[in-house]
């Protein structure tokens, strides 16, 4: 809606209904101020003549010399206007309309504000008559009591403009609603093809800043580590090397820490950079690990800062190299530790517990080394320095809220709660309001089936109406079922199927237009689909997991259920390149 139209149903709620009789002609005069027979005429539902003819015989109604034109005043406020402005007034006022006020040039501002959109200093003088000094006075004095406001209200403004607080509220209401508007629902779909794209995965980045735009954007999200480097940041970053990872790390640029194990062999961790982690990073457990062994090497890092694996080992007072790794991991996944580069994480996730297993060992993570296990090289710091001071609720509120508009383009409940963000949804919904009245983001009702309360960035709308309607051809992507670029299991419901799937480590989903068509379990032995038999072009899709070397070798024995050879699926899946095998169909890279 145009501001121009605005400001006309602005002024019209300001009017009230057009005039009828003497009285409401009067009552117009005193809500609007003064008006010549011209603009009296133009709110009248008849010649208005007669019924200023009656209002001036009965003295409610006299006529002054506004800004050299000839208008009708409420006799209320006669004194007003010739303290205010000079205006000469006739014989036959009654002496308590004659009766001088408080600051009469700022009431009639005031009046003029209230039934205007956003002004001009000039557009005032020029109404009344008045010097603009002495307009741009009285309007600073009412922006002093908070009456009016001043900015840039009008799309390509050069000067700064005035506006009544309450109609700018008003302004703002209209226009939100009249935005909200502009954007019909797409299907659940079109958000499956939005956030591959909005995450630069159809597009990987490239050049120096690739990288860190990359991490910029998943500050905060609990990854888990197992894909981080497999997964996550090579579909983001073109030709991505763990090299340039741990460069942004050792420079003090990009921190990593933990954020909760994932059974024996994985976790999860998340990224901030280092002034912005304090306000980001996700919460502690409830339950920080205990014991003596744990408390000897916080002691260590909060009195001696920084260490190598020797310095702690020391520290720890026990010769088992082996437990104080253990807790040294412990550490870690509680959110505690961090460290200069990613190669002890790495250590961590290529251990090979089924050796310790089979010899009756706890599984550890790396192997042992004269110089130390790999999984507890580089230089280990304690997180808690880079997490003060301690942000306020509100600015916590503010950049997570940032954070997740940044991540997610369009927000919603569903995928706030699937970060398990503080708070929840609640946590952030006041800040995403005050954004939103602010216009830095709109709110409606962009995904059809999510709620209405949904927030999404301007650049976000359009790009999410561009891919409304998929092209001409499928469009498949293969991503890993945990990533958030991946929709499904978080802010989309999974389709119905015969099995569970989830949003875990090591298993992958292929979207076909932004529709979930299959889901690959951990193991790359079950599938479970969700379209129908005739829809085969998700099988290229899945078949490129093999071909990219994402997977190393796909055997489905289980193919939503049932024996994979009887699927529907199957002779589809033979012309893609499986062959049968002992267990199931196989496919080779």
């Amino acid at each position: 809606m145009a501001l121009d139209q605005l400001e006309l149903e602005l002024q019209h709620l300001a009017e009230g209904r057009r005039a009828r009789n003497a009285d409401d002609v009067h009552d117009l005069l005193r809500r609007l101020g003064d008006l010549d027979e011209t603009e009296v005429r133009a709110r009248a539902t008849a010649d208005p003549s007669s019924w200023l003819a009656e209002l001036e015989h009965e003295a409610r109604v006299i006529r002054l010399r506004v800004a050299g034109v000839e208008r009708f005043v409420a006799v209320e406020d006669a004194a007003r206007y010739r303290d205010a402005l000079g205006a000469a007034l006739p014989l036959g006022v009654p002496a308590a309309f004659a009766e001088s006020g408080p600051a009469p040039l700022e009431g009639l501002v005031a009046r003029f504000a209230r039934t205007h959109g956003p002004f001009h200093v000039r557009d005032v003088s020029e109404r009344l008559g008045a010097t603009r000094e002495r307009v741009a006075g009285a309007l600073a004095a009412l922006e002093g009591k908070g009456r009016v406001v001043r900015g840039e209200f009008r799309p390509g403004g050069l000067e700064r403009e005035w506006c009544d607080a309450d109609v700018l509220r008003s302004l703002r209401r209209r226009s939100l609603a009249a935005l909200r508007k502009e954007v019909e629902p797409v299907d659940a779909a079109a958000l499956g093809r939005f956030l591959p794209e909005w995450h630069a995965i159809t597009r990987p980045r490239s050049g120096p800043t690739a990288l860190a735009d990359a991490v910029e954007q998943l500050q905060g999200a609990s990854i888990a580590a197992s894909i981080l480097e497999s997964e996550v940041l090579p579909s983001r970053v073109r030709g991505y090397r763990p090299a340039d990872l741990d460069a942004l790390c050792a420079s003090g640029d990009v921190v990593w820490m933990g954020a909760g194990g994932i059974g024996a062999d994985d976790g999860r961790i998340a990224f901030g950079f280092r002034d912005h982690l304090r306000l980001v990073a996700p919460p502690r457990p409830e339950q920080p690990p205990e014991g003596a062994l744990h408390d000897a090497l916080r002691e260590r890092l909060r009195t001696s800062g920084a260490s190598f694996w020797p310095d702690l080992l020391a520290a720890s007072g026990i010769s088992d190299e082996r437990v104080v790794l253990s807790a040294l991991w412990d550490l870690v996944w509680a959110g505690e530790l961090t460290n200069d580069t990613l190669a002890p994480l790495r250590a961590f996730l290529t251990r090979r517990p089924a050796k310790a297993a089979k010899a009756g060992a706890k599984p550890r993570p790396g192997a042992l080394r004269r110089a130390g296990p790999p999984a507890a090289a580089g230089r280990w710091s304690l997180v808690e320095t880079l997490l003060e001071p301690a942000p306020l609720p509100t600015e916590a509120a503010h950049a997570r809220a940032m954070q997740l508009l940044q991540r997610h383009g369009v927000l919603t409940r569903e995928a706030v709660l699937a970060e398990g963000a503080p708070g929840g949804y609640a946590g952030v919904y006041g800040v995403l309001r005050a954004l939103e009245e602010s216009g830095q983001l709109r709110r409606g009702y962009f995904v059809d089936g999510l709620g209405a309360a949904q927030f999404a960035l301007p650049g976000a709308v359009d790009r999410l109406r561009d891919v409304r309607t998929p092209g001409a051809e499928p469009t498949v992507i293969a991503l890993a079922a945990a990533d958030t670029a991946q929709p499904y299991g978080a802010a989309l419901p999974w389709p119905e199927s015969p099995g569970h799937p989830s949003r875990s480590a090591g298993a992958y989903v292929v979207l076909s237009d932004g529709r979930a068509a299959a889901f690959l379990e951990r193991g790359a032995r079950a599938l479970l689909t969700f379209v129908d038999e005739d829809r085969t072009a998700w099988i290229d899709g899945l078949a490129s997991l093999v071909k990219d070397g994402r997977v190393r070798r796909m055997e489905l024995s289980r193919i939503d259920g049932a024996p994979a050879a009887e699927s529907p699926f199957a002779e589809a899946l033979r012309a893609a390149g499986f062959v049968d095998g002992y267990r199931g169909l196989v496919l080779r890279g």
